[in-house]
């Protein structure tokens, strides 16, 4: 089984069209573990009232709000998690109906899996999120008129699907393309490695932690590119006043690790 690790804070009008993408997959042998850095009430009472319409296994897990701290809450979600492949998602983007079926494809031992996101821009984000509904048929039928308005940066990659190959295979590790929001790995691999290093507090570069660590532990990067790609809504950038110290820590393990 597959577990998906779902990351939110304080935005359930996301959420809930996460959650309902979720809930259209073709593939449903999965769960869904919430990992909730700390939301309030609302967050709660939407996941509360999605659980008793679905038919998927979800669990809430929360923690106190003191800051940013998604790489403890992403820990804790994957001892909870009951699936031996792990797929990390947050609770910003929306999934199209395959995305468990190309996770499943691409998923191989003694491989990690970083995963690719298309942008949607401000607009078309607050009609979503205003709506409260996704319909993934609706929205694929605009596909070409949302690029040509600009209101998402990739068209093909929503329409061609590339299956599995050597050519995924990254022969080294590189900072590029790391998105937290969309990336999997097999949870003994996770659990090897220690998880999450949860002295990275702060907005940004945890991902990239992550995905160095197992690669030095001899876990091969596969690019999920052309196959698994998310809608990334629109949100104001986070606060960053932590990146260039957890960036520079990163450099700093990387460095360590050469010499």
């Amino acid at each position: 089984m597959i577990s998906i690790l779902l990351a939110t804070y304080n935005w359930p009008q996301a959420l809930k069209l996460c959650l309902q993408s979720l809930e259209t997959q073709t593939d449903r042998d999965f769960e869904i573990i919430i990992a909730d850095d700390g939301s309030t009430s609302s967050t709660k009472e939407l996941i509360d009232t999605f659980k008793a319409q679905s038919t998927l296994p979800i669990t809430h897990l929360w923690q106190e709000d003191q800051g940013f701290r998604k790489t403890k809450i992403l820990n804790q979600a994957i001892e909870h998690a009951k699936g031996d492949y792990l797929v990390f998602l947050d609770g910003d983007c929306i999934v199209q109906p395959d995305f468990i079926v190309q996770h499943r494809a691409l998923s191989q031992i003694g491989f990690l899996v970083t995963g690719s996101r298309v942008l949607l821009n401000e607009t078309i984000t607050k009609e979503l999120t205003a709506s409260g509904n996704w319909n993934y048929k609706q929205f694929s039928s605009h596909l070409l008129q949302y690029r040509l308005a600009g209101q998402i940066n990739k068209y093909w990659p929503l329409k061609i699907k590339l299956g599995n190959g050597h050519w995924r295979e990254y022969k080294k590790f590189v900072w590029r393309r790391i998105k937290g929001c969309n990336m999997a790995c097999w949870k003994a691999d996770a659990q090897a490695i220690g998880g999450f290093d949860e002295t990275m507090t702060g907005w940004g570069h945890e991902d990239a932690d992550f995905v160095f660590r197992l690669q030095h532990d001899h876990i091969k990067r596969k690019s999920g590119s052309w196959a698994t790609e998310v809608l990334h809504l629109f949100h104001k950038i986070h606060d960053q006043s932590n990146a260039a110290k957890n960036a520079r820590r990163v450099r700093e393990k990387i460095l360590a690790k050469a010499l």
